[in-house]
């Protein structure tokens, strides 16, 4: 009891209550002008913000009621949850996320398997109250998707996710091979955040190559009569991204100078990391030759993470969008 009670006494004392109750009242007062509404866009960002610094002060209250209370079941739950948030400080952990996944090789297994990954992430967001919106979607020619690139809108979004960063493998029984042998399979899923308008970052108009053709549906066909979606290539990189989920060019433009902004911050952050790991020794650059987690579907059934050795046998809640314990443990690691 005494050591739960030093550890809320530290995480009460880290989490700055206080003033995150100044700053709801700040935002409670400014709401009340009729001027705060005019920009839809900005009153909507302020009043999620609000939402998230209530439920972090009723979180922050009600755990002194559990140690009050000598509720230590409870109290510990709490404890943990909060715990998290001290991990989450890096610049960009409260930034929204844009989430990229795509099939390995293997063909139609791969793509199906991007496919449950995408299921999985998306039963993620949800449990988290998340939006998400897609930026970009190639779909394979008989199942499943080649890639998809996803926009994630929800506190600490980056933050929560930069650890699903890798390859994710997946073995079991194959369901297009009619003997049904044993099957691997793999996906890269890349994440980075969503910088918005803030950052600055030194793109040159002639830096960039604009191509713009039909987006199309499953199967390849055209849905449309006009070039909608965009490839952007970025020429002193040789970095291309694509946009083809929304139905006016300029949207996709948008989606596409989003998508380059994020892929550059990553470069920039991968050298840096590159230099300070060098100095250490040791240095793992994010892709395809880096696998984070294991999928086991048969002979057995386990989900296990390589990083941390975090590992649960119950496979369908977890591809069912229950990775908080992945994510907290991966966490605590950093």
């Amino acid at each position: 009891m005494d050591e739960l009670k030093e550890r809320a006494k530290k995480l009460l004392g880290s989490l700055n209550i206080e003033e995150k109750r100044k700053k709801a009242r700040l935002i409670e007062a400014q709401s009340s002008d009729p001027a705060f509404w005019q920009d839809k866009k900005a009153a909507a960002s302020k009043m999620k913000e609000l939402a998230d610094l209530r439920k972090e002060i009723s979180d922050a209250e009600k755990l002194q009621e559990f140690i009050l209370s000598n509720n230590l079941k409870e109290a510990k739950k709490l404890i943990g949850e909060l715990e998290v948030l001290l991990y989450l400080s890096d610049p960009y952990d409260q930034s929204p996320a844009i989430l990229s996944i795509h099939a390995g090789q293997g063909g139609v297994e791969a793509m199906d398997w991007a496919q449950i990954l995408f299921r999985m992430y998306t039963r993620y967001f949800e449990r988290k109250n998340w939006s998400f919106e897609a930026l970009d979607e190639t779909l394979g020619e008989e199942a499943g998707i080649k890639s998809t690139t996803l926009s994630v809108n929800g506190k600490y979004a980056y933050g929560y996710l930069k650890g699903e960063a890798g390859v994710h493998r997946l073995v079991r029984l194959s369901p297009f091979n009619a003997d049904k042998l044993r099957h691997t399979s793999f996906a890269l899923v890349e994440v980075m955040p969503d910088l918005g308008e803030e950052e600055k970052l030194d793109i040159k108009e002639e830096d960039l190559n604009w191509d713009f053709y039909r987006a199309s549906s499953h199967g390849g066909q055209n849905v449309q009569k006009v070039s909608t979606a965009v490839r952007l290539r970025h020429k002193p990189t040789g970095i291309v991204v694509t946009a083809q989920s929304q139905r006016y060019q300029a949207q996709n433009r948008e989606y596409a100078l989003k998508l380059l902004k994020a892929k550059l911050w990553v470069l920039k952050e991968e050298e840096r990391k590159k230099e300070e790991q060098e100095l250490k020794g040791g240095y793992k650059t994010p892709g395809w030759g880096n696998q984070i987690r294991s999928y086991v579907l048969h002979p057995y059934h386990m989900v296990k993470d390589l990083r941390t050795g975090f590992e649960t046998s119950n496979t369908d809640a977890v591809l069912d969008g229950e990775l908080d314990g992945f994510i907290d443990e991966d966490l605590r690691k950093l």
